[in-house]
């Protein structure tokens, strides 16, 4: 008998890890239980402040398997569903695909510092910091790279696949703190917030009592 599949995560409204988590497993269509880890945790607060050395959370327990950090899940994911086209078809655009995701997973720290996710509340005319302002460029080079080489919609054609899953919180973000994009990429924002898993869990997100305040207030 094989053990029941959970997905541990933390706030569906400032977890930008539990998101990419999620997603990437709803993308899969692996079927799973959430584990919801209280945001007031003393270690969960220290992960969503950014104060932890590590990230616990999302953490997928599957078939016996434990697997935590968003990287591994997205590359066991792909491991036992295959055809759910999670990594793109052709070996170069599977390189690229793991570069930027990889690219998000270890940095764009001044973004993550100054634009914290928060889907509860909008900061129109928000001014945001310079340093945080060229991991902007940066992000939105690489979304036109993408569009530029594989025609869209999504980052790697056709087919969503996990680098939709890592970039999808920053695209919360923008809308959040009213960052001024160009044409083809608030297009791509407003494709991936439509989704019905993103719809799904940004509905759940307004549900949440739970405030941080170091998270609420406009920088």
């Amino acid at each position: 008998m094989t053990s029941k599949t959970t997905l541990t995560i933390s706030s569906k409204n400032y977890s930008s890890w539990s998101l990419r988590g999620w997603l990437l497993a709803r993308f899969a269509g692996l079927e799973f239980e959430e584990i919801m880890v209280a945001p007031d945790s003393a270690d969960m607060r220290k992960e969503l402040l950014l104060l932890s050395p590590s990230i616990l959370v999302p953490c997928l327990n599957h078939d016996g398997v434990k697997v935590w950090d968003t990287l591994a899940i997205a590359e066991y994911l792909n491991e036992i569903k295959p055809k759910a086209g999670l990594l793109p078809a052709q070996r170069a655009a599977r390189a690229h695909c793991r570069a930027i995701c990889g690219e998000m997973h270890s940095g764009f720290t001044s973004l993550r510092g100054a634009l914290p996710m928060n889907l509860k509340r909008t900061f129109p005319g928000h001014k945001v910091w310079a340093r945080a302002l060229d991991d902007i460029e940066r992000i939105t080079t690489i979304w036109h790279e993408c569009f530029a080489q594989y025609g869209g919609p999504f980052l790697f054609g056709k087919k969503r696949t996990m680098a939709d899953a890592m970039y999808a919180p920053v695209v919360t973000r923008f809308k959040t703190y009213d960052v001024k994009l160009d044409a083809a990429c608030a297009a791509y924002c407003k494709r991936i917030l439509a989704l019905p898993e993103m719809i799904e869990w940004i509905d759940e997100a307004h549900k949440e009592v739970e405030d941080i305040d170091e998270l609420d207030m406009e920088f």
